[in-house]
């Protein structure tokens, strides 16, 4: 099936429509956000903590902030750090993937066990760890995420390719005296390159709530506003008890309502790769 013929089916159900909605919006507000935005998010009054308003459509924070300005613009970070560390997850994984799946033996040993320590080590805390011993920033942040959550991805590409390696038309490359790198270009990662993505996307759900932990736990780039740091600073200012609702549900609404249209598109391509899905759910 061509990637025009996959997107075709994901888009072809109500959900994939929605979510991939959702995710267009969300991209579109990452990169105009700030632009849009009425007020500047960092900007102080005297009006703190006020419900929504003709002047504060999401009312104002602690500080007097307004709070649709400060989602408008916090929703390129969240989107940074969900793609970006996607991106190095499938980089990493699907690398450790072919090798290990392709070339067997003492390479599969030593990258399989390598997998397995990240696997089984929590992610989440070895994230605190990693972000707390290094310098804050946006970069440090994609980083910790992307190394930290290649391993998923890195074991099922393996599996696929310890499959493809013994197909017929592999061996009758070899035959032909293709080398491996040839074999592994040409043959291998065209046909793991839509598991891959299918994974990946569900990779990006999971980046974006680890940054949203991450700046709830104080431990992101404490420079740049995100839906986890207007989290953090919301229940560090007591606005959950004083009743300040506008400045908790926002950036909690739009970080579940972003997570599950990745998911769901990520669910949708995975059941185009493997239509046994399909037809049991």
């Amino acid at each position: 099936m061509s990637g025009r013929e996959a997107i075709g089916r994901v888009t072809g159900t109500w959900r994939g429509r929605i979510s991939l909605a959702v995710i267009v919006l969300t991209v579109f507000v990452a990169i105009f956000g700030s632009l849009i935005a009425p007020y500047d998010p960092t900007a102080s009054s005297l009006d703190t903590l006020e419900p929504p308003s003709p002047d504060h459509w999401m009312g104002t924070t602690e500080a007097g902030e307004d709070v649709f300005s400060q989602l408008l613009v916090g929703t390129r970070t969240s989107v940074i750090v969900g793609f970006a560390a996607a991106l190095i997850s499938a980089v990493i994984g699907s690398a450790v993937g072919v090798a290990s799946g392709y070339f067997g033996g003492w390479t599969d040993r030593i990258l399989d066990a390598f997998e397995n320590w990240f696997l089984v080590i929590p992610a989440l805390p070895l994230m605190i760890v990693l972000a707390r011993l290094l310098d804050p920033s946006l970069g440090v942040l994609v980083a910790v995420i992307g190394l930290t959550s290649w391993a998923g991805t890195g074991r099922i590409v393996r599996a696929q390719v310890m499959t493809l390696r013994e197909r017929a038309f592999v061996e009758r490359a070899r035959a032909l005296g293709a080398g491996d790198f040839y074999i592994i270009k040409t043959h291998v990662l065209p046909n793991t390159l839509p598991l891959i993505f299918a994974n990946t996307v569900l990779i990006i759900a999971v980046a974006i709530l680890s940054e949203a932990a991450l700046s709830f736990l104080g431990l992101g780039d404490p420079s740049r506003i995100s839906w986890g740091s207007m989290l953090e600073n919301a229940f560090g200012s007591g606005a959950p008890s004083a009743g300040a609702w506008w400045y908790v549900i926002p950036p909690g609404l739009s970080i579940t309502i972003l997570v599950l249209a990745v998911s769901l598109i990520g669910f949708l391509f995975e059941q185009v790769i493997n239509p046994r899905l399909a037809r049991e759910s």
